[in-house]
This record gives C-alpha cells, structure tokens and sequence, in this order.
C-alpha cells in the first residue's frame, strides 16, 4: 500500500505564514530554485513554531541574580526566584493562559521595536504588596474576579520599576536597551503589544516569599528580539555577566605591580666589523649625540619619554623632560 502523503497541520501552516510575513522565506527565491537544490525548511522544528532563542536564558539567570537582591531589600524579607521554563506563544493564545486576575505592565525596550510585557498572579501580587505595606505577607485568597485596587497598582508600579532596571542591567553585555513602563493594566483584552497572530517567547519565574510563592512572567515578541538574533547565537559577551564584580579591580591592582624593564638610550654609532674586532679597553666610540641632548627612555624596549642625564644621591639618574610621541608607539 502507498504511503499517505503528508499534509501540513494547521500549526505548520501558520508556522509557515508567519515566516513567509517576517520574511524568513521569500516565495519567489524558493520557487525559482532548480530541481534537486531545494532545500528542506522544517515547520515542526523552525525556530518559529518552537520559539528557541539560543542564550536569551542567560539574560533571565543575570535579571534573577539582581531582583532577587533587589527585591529582598525592598521587602526586608528574604526572597527566592527560580527558572520554571521559556516557552513560545502566539500571542492571542498567551492572553489566553493569562490567569484572573492578573497585574500586567506593558514596557518598551528601546531602541529595540515593539513593546512587551511583565505578569504578576493574583497570589504573588497579593503578598507583595500586604509586604510592602509592612505585613507578614502572607497568601490571602483573592475574591473571585475581583479587580485590583489603585493603592495596589501604584505599588506594583513600585516592584516592575525595580524589575525594569534590574532587566536593562541584564541586557546591557548584549545590548544597550532602556526600559520604559508604558502603563500598568489588569485587562488581558486591552493589551495588544503585537497583532495576535504574531509570536512571543515567555520566560516564567517562581518567587518565593518566605511560604508564600507566584510566578511572574516576560513576554517579548519575536520581532523585538529578531534584530539581535546574530548576538544571541554568539553569546560572547555574555561572559562578563558571570564575571565578579571585583575581579577588575583586582586584575588592574596586580597589573600595577607588575616589573618592567626600563633602559636609557645613549645614542648610536656605526662601525665596521674590523673596528669591532680591534676595540681594546680605554677606546672611545663617538656617538650620534651630543652629551647635553635628551636621552630615549624605553620601557620593555619600547621608547616612551625623553629624559636629561644627571646624579642622583651618588647615582646616575635621567629626568623625563616629555614624553615620546611617535606614532604607533
């Protein structure tokens, strides 16, 4: 029996869709390709339909580095935030898993296109702001659909802030972005960051309060992050994200001490090898300068200053009259 042919899914044509609109695949190129040279675009396994950003979870691991301390001071309490997982949407859909209520902010990452999106839940919004307030943070129960007061919204204003700058930080060895809250909303239906059909890529975080715990979430959209996408693959700036922050300092403090060998140039002659072999003790050779003229100071063979010959405390001593200018030194 003949095998069936395959039919694309309804998520590989909207995979498919979505990289023909962001202009991932040109029709035209792939239909003018000779037979034989096509090449195979995996629908299923495209970075679209999984939503994979080689390194973006290395931005996450600095952000959690910072708000955690951050936010414990903040809190005055002792505060824990893990990894639960990244995972990519498209949008209409990850309004969707929003649950209610549920504390966004919208914020823009300049100069990056487009905006995205913090969440808060119910419970974590809750036992920050009964902190905040001065209280033992405990979980409370929400009401059922119950709305989010002003009070508590302005305070929550308070930990995105925190979190905005603490996630500019983050970005900073890839990227020089700043992070701006646009407003703070509670409505999933009254946000539209990027049309719904569009993909983003979420990173959820646990936060743990003393016994109370919730999840906050980043939304970005593909496009914002679709620029940078040659830095993300590299990676190689992330490394000074893992870097100590004293460890300069302590490089630069040793480098300091470092020997280095200083000599002082006399001046020059030319001989000839025979004049070489009949130099004896008590000879005198002429040099290309005269007594009074500054001397080259080279430090590890490389000139650096000039310098006028002299005694110092019985020792012969050179003062730097100025330093040597030459170009490429």
């Amino acid at each position: 029996m003949a095998a069936m042919e395959k039919i694309l899914s309804k998520a590989e044509i909207e995979a498919l869709l979505n990289a023909v609109f962001e202009g991932r695949i040109e029709p035209e190129k792939e239909l003018s390709k000779a037979e034989g040279t096509v090449a195979n675009y995996d629908l299923v396994n495209s970075d679209a339909q999984k939503g994979s950003v080689p390194n973006l979870d290395i931005i996450y691991d600095s952000f959690i580095r910072s708000n955690r301390v951050n936010l414990s001071n903040r809190l005055r309490k002792s505060v824990e935030i893990k990894k639960v997982g990244a995972r990519s949407y498209k949008f209409d859909d990850f309004l969707q898993t929003l649950p209610t209520p549920v504390c966004m902010g919208i914020f823009k990452i300049e100069p990056l296109k487009g905006a995205a999106l913090i969440s808060f839940d119910s419970t974590l919004v809750l036992s920050l702001v009964d902190s905040l307030l001065g209280g033992a943070g405990s979980a409370k129960v929400p009401i059922a659909n119950r709305m989010f007061t002003s009070i508590e919204l302005r305070l929550m204003e308070k930990i995105v802030g925190d979190a905005l700058q603490d996630f500019e930080k983050a970005w900073a060895p890839l990227y020089a972005t700043h992070m701006s809250l646009l407003r703070m909303e509670t409505n999933p239906r009254l946000v539209n960051i990027v049309p719904p059909e569009y993909q983003i890529v979420t990173m959820t975080l646990k936060i743990q309060i003393d016994d109370v715990s919730g999840n906050m979430m980043f939304a970005v959209p593909f496009m914002t992050i679709d620029p940078i996408r040659d830095k993300l693959k590299t990676g190689m700036q992330f490394d000074m994200m893992a870097i100590d922050p004293q460890w300069s300092f302590r490089l630069s403090s040793e480098l300091m001490e470092a020997p280095m060998e200083a000599t002082v140039e006399m001046g020059n002659a030319s001989i000839t090898l025979r004049e070489l072999l009949d130099l004896a003790p008590g000879d005198t050779i002429m040099l290309d300068k005269a007594s009074s003229s500054d001397m080259i100071v080279k430090v590890e063979g490389v000139p650096k200053y000039f310098g006028v010959p002299g005694i110092k405390h019985g020792n012969k001593a050179i003062q730097i009259s100025k330093i040597c200018s030459t170009r490429g030194q």
